[in-house]
């Protein structure tokens, strides 16, 4: 399947910073692609680069089968972005803002009329047609947002962090929505911060410094971790989290409540478990997860980039 979308060893440098160092994916139709990774790690570098908004310094960024040096305006059309900071006219209403940018992308009164309706209601907005944009809730808004960038259709739509800022309750409600578009065969590349919402994809790209530490399918990443995960409680945390956090072995620790989490090298866990509890700590082993995952590749990419 050709993809809609792809990065063919993209490096972008801004000075003497290297933000994107030789990194390749690719979007399908009718998939859900999650870019993952921190602040800084070169998510909205990607794909500003993957819309043809900055040069690039070597590779390749292409889309609808075309490198972006030579897209056509046809080729420009199968694409809808959404950055961080969309921005939408706070005056003026959903409708006047969907026929503004409708009016922008070249759409007859007829078209816009059509995709008026069909949008206003996959994206729960008909209520809202009327109300100024300025005036949404923070998950309506992100959802007129993308409600404009599907105006002309696009085959494959990039959204860079659109659940930021919002509620639990918008936030599930955005996810039901890219599914919809998924669904109906749209290619849709997200980034996100977040490693509960790479679960939610179909495959997922972890970024860290500008390089690719892994991709693939999000349950089988994590199922193949080597770490393990141990949780240790204790009356007095103090010494735990000392002995923790001077261990070679340990990967990373983070609070879960009233225990100490601890992603650990498998080669470690045996003899930190023991160090635990000859500390007094009540020690259990856990399942992995994303953000697990993530910090094991992350040390691991760390680590070799300092040898």
């Amino acid at each position: 399947m050709t993809p809609l979308l792809e990065a063919k060893q993209v490096v972008r440098r801004f000075g003497e910073v290297t933000a994107l160092a030789g990194v390749s994916l690719a979007v399908r139709p009718g998939e859900l692609l999650g870019l993952v990774g921190p602040d800084g790690a070169g998510k909205t570098t990607l794909m500003r680069a993957l819309t043809g908004l900055i040069d690039i310094d070597a590779g390749e960024a292409i889309v609808a089968g075309t490198p972006w040096s030579r897209a056509s305006a046809d080729a420009r059309e199968h694409l809808g972005y959404m950055p961080q900071q969309f921005a939408l006219y706070a005056d003026l209403s959903v409708d006047e803002n969907l026929r503004f940018f409708g009016h922008l992308f070249g759409l007859s009164r007829r078209e816009l009329s059509e995709r008026r309706s069909r949008l206003l209601a996959i994206t729960q907005l008909e209520r809202a047609h009327d109300r100024p944009a300025g005036a949404l809730s923070g998950g309506m808004y992100k959802k007129l947002a993308i409600a404009c960038a599907l105006l002309h259709r696009p085959q494959v739509l990039v959204l860079d962090e659109p659940t930021n800022g919002v509620d639990p309750v918008s936030r599930r409600e955005l996810w039901a929505l890219l599914y919809e578009l998924v669904a109906e065969g749209i290619g849709v590349l997200v980034a996100t911060p977040t490693m509960d919402e790479a679960a939610r994809c179909d495959r997922v790209c972890l970024l860290s410094a500008g390089h690719v530490l892994i991709e693939g399918e999000p349950t089988a990443l994590v199922q193949a971790c080597s770490d393990v995960v141990l949780e240790a409680h204790a009356q007095d945390r103090g010494p735990i989290d000392d002995y923790l956090e001077a261990h070679a072995g340990v990967l990373s620790v983070t609070p879960a409540g009233e225990r100490i989490r601890a992603l650990v090298e498998r080669q470690s866990a045996s003899e930190v478990r023991r160090g635990l509890t000859e500390l007094g700590a009540d020690v259990a082993h856990s399942s992995a997860d994303f953000e697990d995952l993530y910090f094991s590749l992350a040390a691991r990419a760390s680590g070799r980039a300092a040898a």
